[in-house]
């Protein structure tokens, strides 16, 4: 048995298409698709295979889109004979891909997640539209100085992603100037993300709010493999602490590099990035090199897996 840890990425990976192949091939994966459009009612995988590009990016589509990406490839990779040398140690998602995660430990049903996708996507976009807002992504600068002067400029810091890459989030005019900032004390790269607002900030608040009506009447179980979450990269077990940092976790820094640097310091040094790009394996290179990181998203993925 190979200790692995799952992992799931988030907004922004998503690609026309994706899926397709493993939708035509794997009858599980096909499964799990067909579900998420069967919850939505709306036409979720004519949007996915075919686009327009435009349409998949509303977050109305792209939140469901991805997680049913990631749950397909995992029910794909279920199915084959090579899961059972696995030992699946740990779960952990970015950002939205922690409800990937969670579905993967056991924490709620597919179909309840997507439910739930649906609704935090929608709360997140009425915040959006109420305040308009921005994120950056720094690359090559000191953790500690960014937290001064994001203090300074009155931003916030959205995700700890890796050593030398950071992204920041907050009023669109207080970004532009903690950019300014940012590239004048030395950053090696600032990069203005085209998003439709500030994402894992305090002006996320109003949606934390109108989602945890629905997280409160959502059936969560205890999971039977502990997630790493996005808000203190620790592992989470039980119901109440799952439900309490999903609503933490929209206005919260994503601490992704804590969470693999836990993992690893738990013995887990494969990983299996479940889902649409190669974004989280990247970024596992960036913190620890020495970390093997395999992803799934076609049947010659699951059929290559060499572990």
């Amino acid at each position: 048995m190979v200790d692995v840890a799952l992992i799931f990425p988030g907004q922004g990976a998503q690609t026309v298409g994706m899926g397709k192949e493993l939708y035509d091939s794997s009858p599980e994966a096909k499964v799990i698709f067909d579900k998420g459009q069967s919850v939505l009612g709306n036409d979720l995988l004519d949007v996915i295979f075919n686009g327009p590009e435009d349409k998949l990016k509303l977050t109305s589509y792209c939140q469901p889109a991805i997680v049913s990406f990631s749950c397909a490839a995992l029910a794909a990779l279920k199915a084959h004979p090579k899961f059972s040398s696995l030992n699946v140690r740990f779960t952990a998602g970015l950002s939205l891909g922690e409800y990937s995660a969670l579905i993967a430990s056991g924490a709620f049903s597919f179909e309840d997640a997507i439910s739930l996708v649906e609704k935090r996507g929608s709360a997140m976009d009425e915040a959006c539209k109420a305040q308009k807002g921005s994120m950056a992504a720094i690359i090559g600068f000191d953790k500690e100085k960014l937290k001064e002067l994001c203090a300074q400029a009155g931003v916030e810091v959205a995700n700890f992603n890796s050593p030398v890459q950071i992204v920041i989030s907050g009023e669109e005019e207080k970004v532009v100037k903690a950019c300014e900032m940012i590239t004048a004390a030395g950053a090696k790269s600032v990069i203005p993300l085209t998003v439709a607002g500030a994402f894992h900030s305090s002006l996320m608040q109003s949606a934390a709010d109108k989602f945890k009506q629905a997280l409160n009447g959502a059936a969560i179980s205890d999971l039977a493999i502990p997630v790493v979450g996005n808000v203190d990269a620790a592992p989470q077990s039980s119901a109440d602490v799952v439900r309490d940092n999903l609503y933490k976790q929209i206005t919260s820094s994503v601490l992704w590099e804590d969470s693999i640097k836990f993992m690893a310091s738990q013995g887990v040094t494969t990983f299996i990035e479940i889902g649409p790009g190669k974004v989280l394996k990247g970024l596992a290179r960036k913190i620890d090199s020495s970390l093997k990181v395999y992803n799934i998203a076609t049947p010659a993925d699951i059929e290559g897996l060499f572990l």
